[in-house]
């Protein structure tokens, strides 16, 4: 039936927050030229925010719902978002490419789009695939859509409608009865009233701000948000420099005010600190952050915390529990990175050992178990540094 097209398969990466005409058209087009078309949604992961407002699942019925042909040939997929660390998305990119395609040729499959903005630069990563680029339709932008939906201006919500979709207005129209609609929008309203106030400043602003990553025993420290930005989601303790402090004094200072840690345990504790100033980490302004991260020594019991200044809640939750759909800003890929630092100085000392007992052996057996153990430690390790 669909011999005489093009590709096999053709892949379409976005966030579709929300899906508009202009996604439509790149998907009509895919149909066109391809059997099967791959939706890969981007921020999977990502908590509801002004910018990533819809879950996964909606965004899969927007796309769906507004096709009634053809709906049978496209495949939605979630794809998490791993801040700071390209190639961790890559991989998840191209294993859910493969979960579809399975051994189909890459001749046959093409990566779909057309030159927006910043946000094609993944246009670029799939050398494997050949590039099928399409009209930028009408030049339609989802994020002033967002911001007319959730603000006030009822005439730009009813203009910006016009560019979606029938299914799409539908869901957003029955979204706006949700809580979580009326919370993005009273945490939209904070971020407008807070870049307001700067409006008359010479430049735009910049922040400075400092964080703490204290880790124990497999448990990392964190605050629940009372503000209005972020409300409820889990950040690490920490805020902004005041003008007569340095980064380390404002992290030492912010732990103590918003958990109440006992200050002297970080004593000789810390790892590493880390500049992580991405220019889109934070929706309010260009802000700027110092990470400082504590391995304190391990112990029965876990130091007692306590919520203070604008926390709802301080408490040690394990590493094991955490979950970038709960976690505020860019701070799950703060720690993701930070402790993949702390692999690698680990892994160093422990190549080091083996080294070490590997030359103090003289029996053949006892260095083969040596060895064995090695290339489990590695395997081991490569899988814990994706």
């Amino acid at each position: 039936m669909h011999s005489s097209q093009q590709f096999d398969y053709l892949i379409f990466i976005g966030r579709f927050e929300p899906f508009h005409q202009g996604h439509h058209y790149v998907i009509t087009q895919a149909l066109a030229h391809a059997r099967q078309v791959i939706v890969l949604m981007g921020s999977a992961n990502s908590p509801r925010t002004i910018k990533n407002p819809f879950h996964p699942n909606e965004r899969q019925a927007m796309i769906l719902n507004s096709f009634e042909k053809n709906r049978e040939r496209i495949h939605c997929l979630g794809i998490n978002d791993a801040t700071y660390n390209d190639n961790k998305w890559l991989i998840e990119v191209q294993n859910a490419i493969v979960s579809i395609t399975a051994n189909t040729p890459n001749e046959r499959i093409g990566i779909i789009g057309h030159d927006k903005d910043e946000s094609s630069y993944y246009l670029a990563l799939f050398p494997q695939y050949k590039t099928f680029m399409v009209k930028n339709f009408e030049h339609i932008s989802a994020t002033p859509i967002r911001e007319a939906y959730f603000g006030d201006d009822s005439a730009k919500k009813q203009a910006s409608f016009s560019q979606l979709t029938k299914a799409c207005i539908e869901f957003l129209t029955a979204f706006e009865h949700t809580k979580a609609y009326h919370r993005i929008k009273q945490e939209y309203q904070h971020i407008q009233a807070y870049q307001a106030a700067w409006q008359t400043a010479p430049y735009p602003p910049n922040f400075i701000t400092s964080d703490a990553l204290i880790v124990q025993s497999g448990h990392i420290l964190l605050i629940e948000r009372g503000g209005e930005y972020g409300q409820g989601l889990y950040a690490l303790p920490g805020g902004f420099v005041d003008t007569n402090e340095d980064f380390y004094q404002a992290c030492l200072r912010e732990v103590h005010e918003e958990t109440n840690l006992d200050i002297s345990l970080l004593k000789n504790s810390l790892i590493t600190a880390t500049l992580f100033d991405a220019p889109k980490r934070s929706q309010r302004a260009r802000t700027v952050t110092m990470v400082y991260y504590f391995e304190l020594p391990k112990q029965q019991t876990l130091p007692d915390v306590q919520a203070g200044d604008d926390a709802n809640r301080a408490f040690w939750l394990p590493l094991s529990e955490l979950n970038a759909v709960q976690m505020f800003e860019d701070h799950y890929g703060i720690i993701c990175q930070l402790l993949k630092i702390w692999l690698r100085q680990h892994a160093k000392f422990k190549m080091w050992l083996f080294c070490h007992i590997l030359n103090s052996c003289q029996n053949i057996n006892k260095r083969c178990s040596v060895m064995h153990r090695y290339e489990r430690y590695l395997f081991k390790l490569c899988k814990q540094l994706i």
